[in-house]
C-alpha cells in the first residue's frame, strides 16, 4: 500500500472513532433553536427565579442572509445557513431616566435595498431604523417617530406596486388593524381599518386556557404578520395567549391588502400543543435562499414565569390549492436545514428518534425534588438539577441497548441563575462520554474549550456512534446550578418499531346534550411497543396538516376544533426504533 493510501486509511479510521474531533458542516437543527437567549430584563418578571426568555420572533431574508429579531434581547442575530446564529449587540430605543427601553415584539421588512426595523409602541415615540449592512451594527434612523403607534406590528412591502402596509394589534378586546404607509414619508395617511377579530365561539383553538377550556376570560389576538402569495394576502395572527401550550397562529386570506379577509378553513395553520417543546404562536413567515417557505414562532416553557419562552422554526408553505400550512410534526426532533427542492408538506424530519425517553438515569447529586428522570421525560417544563454548578457534577443516561447515535441535544435549565438581561462572557463547558457497558468510557463530545453560550446545544455527529450509555460531565456553568430540562439522544435503536395503532376512535361532543361541537375525545388501544403517538388532523382527508404529539397515553382530549366543520383524523405510533404506518382516516362529522 502506498503512503498516500495508507494515510487515507488511517484518517478514515480516525474519523470513525472520533466523530467530533473534526468540524463538519451541520446538516440539521433541532427546536428550540440554540441561540444565546438573554435573561429576563425585568426583576418583577423573575417571580420564581431569574431565567432566560424571549418571544415574538421575526426572521427576514436579506442579501442571502437570515436576520432574527425578538423581544428584549438588546440586539439581534444573523446567519448564513439558519443554524449558526451570530449575535449583534444593539440598543435601538431611546434612553429614558438613564435606562434604555428595549424592542418588544419587533417588526422587520425589506424595502428596496435596505432592511427596516421597529419595536412595538402604543405611541409615536419609537423610531423606525434602516440598514444596508445589518451584519454589523450599522443602522440609521429612517423616520424619527412612527406616528400611528403600533403594538405587535407587521409590515408588507410590495415591490411591484411600491406600496407598504402596516398591520398591528395585541388585545382581548380590539381587532387587528391595518393601514397603508407612505413609502416616502414612512407615515400613515390616517386611514386605519379594523380587519379581523377572534371568534372563539366558533373556533375552539381560540379559546383561552392551557386546554382551550376557559370560557370566562377573553382570549388575546396578537402578533399580526402578512405574507403575499400568488396574488393573495395571508393575514396571520397569534392566539389565544402566550402562556399556553396551544399557543398557535391562524390566518385569514383576501385578494386585497386591507379588506375582504376570510378565515382559512385549515386553522390554526401553526400549532404544536404536545411534545418536548410546545407552542407555535406569534411568529413570522419567510422564504429561505432557495425560495422555500418557513415559519418562526414562540415556544412555551411557562414555569418560572408566564413569559418564559423560546423560539422554534418550522417548514411551511402553500399547497396546490394555496392553503397555507406549517409542518410541526416531530418539530422538536432533528430537522434538515434549508435545501433545494425541499418538500415541506412531507416535512424535513430526519427520522432520528429519541433513544432515551424515560430510560434509567444516574446522577452525581440531586437538588430537592428536581429528580433525574425529569431530564428524560420529554417535557421541557420539568428538569433535573444537581446540588451545585461545580465542575465534576454529572448526568448519565442508559439507552437500554447499544444504539446508533446521530445527534444529541443538551437543554439547560435556569436553576438559581443570577443574571438579568444580556450578559457578556456567558458560556458553557462540558464533555460527553459513551460506553457499551457503563464501565469503559470513550470521549464522544468535547466542549471543554467552548466559549459560547449554548442553552440548547445541538450536536450532530459527523459519523454515527454506537453506544448504550452516555455520560455528561459538567465543567463550567455560566450561572446557577448544573441543571437539564432535556438530555436528548437521537438516532435509531436495533429493535422493532411499533405496529399500526388499533381501535382508534374519535368521539365528538353532542351539541344536543352539551351545546358544544368544538371538543372531541380521541382514544386508541395502547401499543405495547410505543413511546408515544402523533395524531394528524384536518378538514379534508388530503390536508391533514395539523399534528399533536402525545407521550405515554392512549387518549387525548382535543378542544381545538371549529364548531361547524367536519374533521378527519389519523394516528401513528413511534418509539426509539421508528414510526408505524398510519391508521385509516377517521371522519368526525
Amino acid at each position: 500500500m502506498g503512503s498516500r493510501a495508507l494515510l487515507g486509511s488511517i484518517c478514515a479510521v480516525f474519523l470513525a472513532l472520533s466523530p467530533l474531533l473534526v468540524e463538519a458542516q451541520q446538516q440539521t437543527y433541532c427546536n428550540p433553536i440554540n441561540i444565546d437567549y438573554g435573561y429576563t430584563p425585568i426583576p418583577n418578571f423573575a417571580t420564581h427565579g431569574k431565567h432566560r426568555a424571549t418571544a415574538d420572533p421575526v426572521i427576514v431574508t436579506f442579501k442571502d442572509k437570515y436576520f432574527l429579531f425578538s423581544t428584549n434581547q438588546w440586539g439581534y442575530w444573523w446567519s448564513d445557513d439558519m443554524y449558526d446564529w451570530k449575535f449583534i449587540p444593539r440598543k435601538f430605543l431611546r434612553e429614558r431616566n438613564k435606562v434604555y427601553d428595549e424592542l418588544c415584539a419587533p417588526a422587520a421588512f425589506v424595502m428596496k435595498d435596505e432592511l427596516y426595523l421597529i419595536g412595538s409602541t402604543h405611541g409615536p415615540a419609537f423610531s423606525l431604523w434602516k440598514s444596508k449592512d445589518p451584519t454589523t451594527d450599522n443602522w440609521e434612523i429612517a423616520v424619527d417617530s412612527l406616528k400611528v403607534g403600533a403594538w405587535d406590528p407587521g409590515f408588507l412591502y410590495e415591490e411591484d406596486t411600491d406600496k407598504l402596509y402596516l398591520y398591528w394589534g395585541s388585545s382581548n378586546v380590539f381587532p387587528i388593524l391595518g393601514t397603508e404607509i407612505n413609502t416616502k414619508t414612512l407615515q400613515s395617511e390616517g386611514y386605519v381599518k379594523p380587519l379581523i377579530s377572534l371568534v372563539p365561539e366558533d373556533h375552539g383553538w381560540e379559546r383561552f386556557g392551557e386546554y382551550n377550556d376557559n370560557t370566562f376570560l377573553q382570549p388575546f389576538m396578537e402578533g399580526a404578520w402578512m405574507t403575499k402569495h400568488n396574488g393573495k394576502y395571508y393575514l396571520q395572527y397569534g392566539g389565544p395567549g402566550t402562556e399556553f401550550s396551544g399557543y398557535g397562529d391562524g390566518v385569514y386570506v383576501s385578494d386585497q391588502p386591507l379588506d375582504g379577509f376570510a378565515y382559512q378553513d385549515h386553522n390554526p395553520f401553526s400549532y404544536k400543543p404536545g411534545g418536548f417543546a410546545r407552542g407555535a404562536g406569534h411568529g413570522a413567515t419567510y422564504q429561505d435562499t432557495y425560495g422555500n417557505w418557513w415559519h418562526v414562532s414562540t415556544m412555551i416553557i411557562n414555569q418560572k414565569n408566564s413569559f418564559e419562552r423560546r423560539i422554534g422554526i418550522w417548514p411551511a408553505g402553500f399547497d396546490e390549492g394555496d392553503v397555507m400550512y406549517c409542518n410541526t410534526a416531530y418539530g422538536d426532533y432533528p430537522t434538515y436545514l434549508p435545501q433545494e427542492n425541499a418538500d415541506h408538506i412531507k416535512g424535513l424530519f430526519t427520522g432520528w428518534m429519541v433513544l432515551n425517553y424515560n430510560k434509567p438515569v444516574q446522577t452525581s447529586s440531586t437538588l430537592g425534588g428536581y429528580q433525574p428522570n425529569y431530564a428524560v421525560d420529554e417535557d421541557m417544563k420539568t428538569y433535573w438539577s444537581a446540588k451545585t454548578g461545580n465542575k465534576g457534577e454529572w448526568f448519565q443516561t442508559d439507552l437500554g441497548e447499544v444504539s446508533n447515535i446521530h445527534a444529541i441535544q443538551v437543554n439547560y435549565a435556569d436553576q438559581d441563575a443570577e443574571f438579568l438581561g444580556k450578559s457578556e462572557g456567558v458560556y458553557h463547558q462540558y464533555k460527553i462520554y459513551s460506553s457499551n457497558d457503563g464501565k469503559k468510557w470513550s470521549l464522544l463530545v468535547d466542549k471543554s474549550n467552548n466559549e459560547t453560550d449554548v442553552p440548547h446545544d445541538y450536536i450532530e455527529l459527523k459519523n454515527p456512534a454506537k453506544a448504550r450509555f452516555l455520560k455528561m460531565e459538567n465543567i463550567k456553568m455560566p450561572t446557577g446550578k448544573f441543571a437539564l430540562s432535556g438530555f436528548r439522544v437521537f438516532g435509531k435503536g436495533n429493535g422493532e418499531k411499533p405496529k399500526p395503532v388499533e381501535d382508534f376512535i374519535v368521539l365528538r361532543t353532542d351539541p344536543k346534550k352539551f351545546g358544544e361541537r368544538r371538543n372531541s375525545w380521541l382514544r386508541w388501544k395502547q401499543n405495547d411497543l410505543a413511546d408515544g403517538y402523533v395524531i394528524y388532523f384536518g378538514k379534508s382527508p388530503d390536508k391533514l396538516y395539523g399534528s399533536i404529539m402525545v407521550y405515554g397515553k392512549n387518549e387525548y382530549y382535543f378542544s381545538g376544533m371549529d364548531r361547524t366543520d367536519a374533521y378527519y383524523f389519523q394516528i401513528e405510533a413511534f418509539n426509539n426504533n421508528g414510526i408505524s404506518e398510519r391508521t385509516p382516516i377517521v371522519k368526525s362529522e
